[in-house]
């Protein structure tokens, strides 16, 4: 039983490819109901090493021009936390030395949020073909196909960046090369509170239908 309801409208199927629709409408639902849970609604237990090797997995099957994986995972638990904490909080230290007490724990407390952090890094190469910037979106359609297959397999997550993810403070104490950049702190464990259901967004005003090309009056 599939619940219909979570969908405005109706989807329709390539049924000259579909041999299982009712399967595509459950793996449709699975897109629709992704949703970001609040790092401090994030529990044990979080995915163990098995159970996030089959995430990282299906997060590595996203588009990538050269199949060059322009990027790698760092994973942060348990103790590790406390550390990053740390960093973070020297990292806040060094960009404003008058910061807040106040400021400075929030900061400080930001990695205790969650059982499990990955750090999506960039590790971007010099190509003619490849582009940096096709190598960044890679990088974060890995980042997003964590939170797609964690939700799937019954986690929360969320992704997200902040000032301490573009400090070189804190690319040198995770160990990043010159040729490496953070897409984001991506927060995983099973979730303390039921997240609702988004409403599904309408795509209508995104879409423009080209037909010839357009002038330049025509952006103004």
């Amino acid at each position: 039983m599939f619940d219909h309801d979570l969908i405005k409208g109706s989807f329709s199927y390539n049924t000259t490819t579909l041999a299982y629709p009712e399967l595509s409408m459950n793996h449709l639902l699975t897109l629709l109901n992704r949703h970001s849970t609040p790092a401090k609604a994030l529990t044990d237990p979080a995915p163990d090493d098995e159970q996030l090797r089959h995430i990282l997995q299906i997060a590595m099957g996203g588009p990538d021009h050269g199949r060059i994986q322009p990027y790698r995972f760092i994973t942060i638990r348990g103790d590790a936390r406390h550390e990053l904490s740390n960093v973070f909080a020297k990292a806040v230290s060094r960009r404003d030395p008058d910061v807040s007490d106040q400021y400075l724990k929030k900061q400080k407390d930001k990695p205790l949020r969650s059982p499990l952090i990955v750090v999506v890094v960039a590790s971007l190469i010099e190509s003619e073909k490849i582009p940096q910037i096709e190598q960044m979106l890679c990088a974060g359609t890995v980042a997003h196909n964590i939170l797609l297959a964690s939700n799937a397999m019954g986690f929360g997550s969320i992704w997200l960046t902040g000032d301490n993810a573009y400090d070189s403070s804190v690319f040198e104490a995770l160990g990043l090369k010159s040729n490496e950049k953070i897409i984001g702190f991506v927060y995983l464990g099973s979730e303390k509170i039921k997240i609702p259901p988004r409403l599904a967004p309408d795509p209508g005003d995104k879409i423009f239908d080209w037909k010839s090309p357009v002038s330049s009056t025509d952006n103004k």
